[in-house]
C-alpha cells in the first residue's frame, strides 16, 4: 500500500469510526468507565439535604456556620488497546477480514476515549510484542494509531496473548482500562488475564469469522495455517472431518468464554459478517448497570 492508499484509508477509517463515536458511544462510553475516584474540588454553604459526613469542619469553625466539601470524579483514564496483529487475524471470508475489523474497532474506542479527555496508548502483538505506543491525548496521536494499525507490518506470525499482558502490567504503573481485541486462539493466557484484571480494568473483544465456526464442504481443499506457516490438505466433503473440527472451536470457544467469566472480563464477541454496534453498546451498557 502506496502513502496516498494509506491515506485514504485513514481518512475513511477515521470519517466512519469518528461518526459512530459521536453519535453512539461516546455517552456509553463515560457512562462505562468511571476515573480513578473523587477529587475535593471546592466547599459551599451547608444547604438542607447535604450529607452531615461532608461538612468541612475547619471552614465551619473559621466561619462559624455549615459548610460542606464538594466533590467531583477524577475523570482523567488512561486506556490502552492490545492489538493482536499475528497471522491469523489476516483471515476473512465475508465483508471484511478479521485485521480490518480490529482496525474499526479501536480506532472507534480511540476516538471515545479521547471525547472525554483520556489518553490512548497501542500495544501491538503476536508472539511477542511488536511495538508499544506511549498514551497521549489528541486526534493527531489518534489517527497515528488508525495509520499504524492500517499499515502495521508484523515481524511473527504466532500469538502470546499472555506476553502482551505482563508487558502491560509491566509498562503501565497506574490502573488503567484496557481493551484487548484479538481472535483469541491462543488457550494458555488464563493467569496472566487475572493478573492483569486485578491491577487493571480489562475487557476483552473476540473477533471471529463464520467461516471458522463452520468448515465448509469444498472437496479436497488445501489449508495454511496462517500462524506457523504449514499447508495441509484436508477433505472438507468428509462429514467426520467437518464435525471434528466444528466440536474442535466450539470448545476453543467454551474454554476462552469461561476464561474470560473466570478471571471477571467484560467481553464482546463479534462477528466478521455482523454489524460490530449492537454487541460493544451491550457490551457498554452490561458495565453502566452495575455503577
Amino acid at each position: 500500500m502506496n502513502a496516498q492508499e494509506i491515506f485514504k484509508k485513514v481518512r475513511k477509517i477515521e470519517i466512519k469510526t469518528r461518526g459512530l463515536s459521536n453519535q453512539i458511544f461516546s455517552g456509553h462510553y463515560h457512562s462505562s468507565f468511571k476515573g480513578r475516584g473523587m477529587a475535593f474540588s471546592e466547599v459551599r454553604e451547608y444547604q438542607y439535604g447535604d450529607d452531615v459526613r461532608s461538612i468541612d469542619w475547619n471552614v465551619t469553625a473559621r466561619f462559624n456556620h455549615p459548610f460542606v466539601k464538594i466533590f467531583e470524579e477524577e475523570r482523567e483514564l488512561t486506556v490502552m488497546l492490545l492489538i493482536d496483529v499475528s497471522g491469523s487475524n489476516e483471515f476473512g471470508t465475508k465483508s471484511s477480514l478479521k485485521e480490518d475489523l480490529i482496525t474499526e474497532i479501536a480506532a472507534v474506542i480511540a476516538f471515545s476515549a479521547i471525547q472525554n479527555n483520556d489518553k490512548v496508548g497501542v500495544i501491538f502483538f503476536s508472539s511477542k510484542i511488536e511495538k508499544f505506543i506511549p498514551p497521549k491525548k489528541g486526534t493527531s496521536h489518534i489517527l497515528r494509531i488508525i495509520r499504524e494499525l492500517v499499515d502495521f507490518k508484523t515481524e511473527n506470525q504466532g500469538t502470546d496473548i499472555s506476553e502482551s499482558l505482563k508487558f502491560l502490567t509491566n509498562a503501565i504503573k497506574k490502573k488503567c482500562t484496557a481493551f484487548i481485541v484479538s481472535d483469541f486462539l491462543d488457550k494458555d493466557f488464563g493467569n496472566a488475564l487475572q493478573i492483569a484484571n486485578s491491577k487493571h480494568d480489562m475487557i476483552a473483544v473476540r473477533i471471529y469469522d463464520p467461516r471458522e465456526v463452520d468448515m465448509p464442504n469444498i472437496g479436497m481443499a488445501k489449508f495454511k495455517d496462517a500462524e506457523s506457516g504449514k499447508n495441509l490438505w484436508v477433505d472438507t466433503s468428509n462429514p467426520k472431518t467437518r464435525q471434528i473440527y466444528k466440536e474442535w472451536f466450539a470448545n476453543n470457544e467454551k474454554h476462552v468464554k469461561w476464561l474470560f467469566a473466570k478471571s471477571g472480563v467484560d467481553s464482546a464477541h463479534i462477528r466478521t459478517d455482523e454489524d460490530y454496534v449492537k454487541p460493544l453498546v451491550n457490551m457498554f451498557k452490561k458495565r453502566e448497570s452495575r455503577f
